[in-house]
């Protein structure tokens, strides 16, 4: 007892709260009041100087064959049978009304430890998923970061590959900015005969291409001329007597009586489709060969003075030239008669290769920043997560089917047809305190504090926001949406048990953990 002067025989369970800490009413309502188990209720007594540490939380229920618990005294001896923390019936020992509870522990005791071995042995198996999910994103995150340092190695490589070309590219310009063109129409007379020969070929080609298919399409009119003129020969009546009729009938017999089979001409077909093709490497006439021939100029035979100098001469006076003569062009000296539009093939090529490699490092570059981003991510406790990015689990719900794409996005899917609806993308980890009664399968989120997570900028609601949905997490054996609800509009709440949510260590193995604080 907690009070010096209060007479065990007479104030004990008398419904009148003779201790200030309630200690001589543990079988009635009377010290309710102090109780944290109980309800608030108005009370003249003031008992804010009341030193309640040593009150008792409630009703105490032995529970013998099950486990022991405290009842609000607000339900002791109310008539009512409060099997679910008072399974002995003690809470009603007065019996008012007449109610008399009969002690149910060994029933209840056997069935709620058949369901905590099976608890035990899921969040068994929860832990061992869990440690093989964290294995795996282990793995994920080595491969993460070894393609981060081969990224690395690669872009320096393709760094000095692109400066290499850069620097190819602008000397290959420079040399063909150097170069001495040959302006319009002072070719050879054989390179000037050679191109009028050329396109006078061409053009002789095109027209006998063009003239085959018009004498092609006469024969097939000519032959469906002549089906409707022998059908007609065949079904006419002799005995209508119309001139007409009768002398085209003969004109068609006289026709057809001269010989108009003609020569066999496969071969002269044969001819024409030779001629008919374009000129090529191995085929016709070698254009480049006529149109390389130049004739030497009293210029060209004073420049050959070079072809006497050794070699290593010869490359230093060109080169000394050349940048004479881009010296002369870059000071407005000499004109650039250079047409960008119309680069030479070496520069295209060079110009091509830059490009080509450029593009391959900014490619490098972006992946190389994708990956650092990855491995910078959030996945929550030991990158767990990281495991399951990707996967999806859904659940049937009346009309709809939801679906969840774990770090990704959640989803609501009508099952009488219809565009899906996205409900969120994924955003960030969160927790939760939730307070929950937990069932006795163990799918449920119980009471604590929760890992969440958070699914944003869905699509828009009308006449709403857009939507989004909070992903309260648990520890269970398999991925599996328990249940969804919409607290507000277009705000939903997925309570959502997976192997990941389960703890790391120590301490309490999931919500189907039970503290015996007993």
């Amino acid at each position: 007892m907690g009070h010096d002067h209060v007479a065990l025989d007479r104030s004990l369970n008398d419904d009148y709260c003779d201790c200030p800490d309630g200690s001589d009413e543990p079988g009635t309502s009377a010290c309710s009041y102090l109780s944290p188990s109980s309800p608030k209720i108005r009370s003249n007594t003031a008992i804010d100087d009341i030193n309640t540490t040593l009150a008792l939380p409630g009703f105490y229920c032995k529970n013998k064959g099950h486990q022991p618990s405290y009842l609000s005294f607000t339900r002791v001896n109310d008539g009512i049978c409060d099997y679910d923390l008072c399974c002995d019936g003690s809470d009603e020992w007065e019996g008012v009304g007449g109610v008399k509870c009969e002690d149910r522990c060994k029933e209840i005791g056997k069935e709620w430890r058949k369901q905590d071995e099976q608890r035990k042995r899921s969040m068994n198996a929860a832990a061992k998923k869990r440690k093989e999910l964290v294995a795996e994103s282990a793995r994920l995150r080595k491969e993460v970061a070894d393609r981060i340092d081969t990224l690395g190695t690669e872009i320096e490589g393709s760094k000095i590959k692109v400066a290499a070309l850069e620097k190819q590219l602008a000397e290959v310009e420079k040399r063909e900015k150097g170069k001495v063109v040959r302006g319009p129409g002072k070719g050879s007379r054989v390179n000037i005969l050679a191109q009028l020969a050329k396109d006078r070929v061409e053009e002789l080609r095109a027209a006998l291409v063009k003239v085959r298919e018009q004498r092609d399409a006469s024969k097939e009119r000519l032959r469906e001329l002549e089906g409707i003129l022998a059908a007609f020969h065949e079904e006419y009546n002799p005995n209508f007597n119309d001139e007409g009729v009768k002398r085209a009938v003969r004109s068609w017999e006289d026709y057809t009586a001269r010989d108009n089979t003609g020569e066999d001409d496969s071969a002269y077909e044969r001819d024409l489709e030779e001629i008919a093709k374009p000129d090529g490497e191995n085929d016709g006439i070698q254009w480049a060969e006529w149109e390389g021939q130049d004739e030497e100029s009293d210029v060209d035979v004073l420049y050959k003075f070079e072809e006497y100098l050794p070699k290593p001469v010869r490359e230093w006076i060109d080169c000394k030239l050349r940048d004479l003569r881009v010296l002369l062009i870059d000071n407005g000296i000499l004109a650039d008669k250079s047409d960008p539009s119309n680069e030479s093939s070496a520069v295209t090529s060079a110009r091509n290769a830059f490009n080509a490699a450029n593009d391959e490092l900014n490619t490098l570059n972006d992946q190389l920043i994708r990956h650092k981003e990855d491995l910078d991510k959030d996945f929550g406790a030991d990158d767990v997560f990281r495991a399951l990015k990707g996967r999806c689990i859904s659940k049937d719900s009346g009309e709809y089917t939801y679906e969840l794409c774990w770090m990704e996005r959640t989803t609501q899917k009508p099952k009488k047809g219809g565009g899906d609806t996205g409900m969120g993308n994924y955003v960030s980890f969160d927790k939760v305190t939730v307070d929950d009664t937990l069932p006795p399968d163990g799918k449920g989120l119980g009471s604590g504090e929760r890992v969440t997570m958070r699914y944003e900028n869905g699509q828009h609601c009308w006449n709403g926001p857009n939507r989004s949905t909070l992903v309260v997490l648990a520890c269970a054996e398999k991925d599996e949406i328990w249940k969804v609800t919409e607290e507000e509009k277009c705000v939903y709440r997925m309570e959502v048990g997976t192997p990941a949510a389960c703890e790391a260590k120590g301490g309490e193995k999931g919500p189907g953990h039970v503290k015996d604080e007993l």
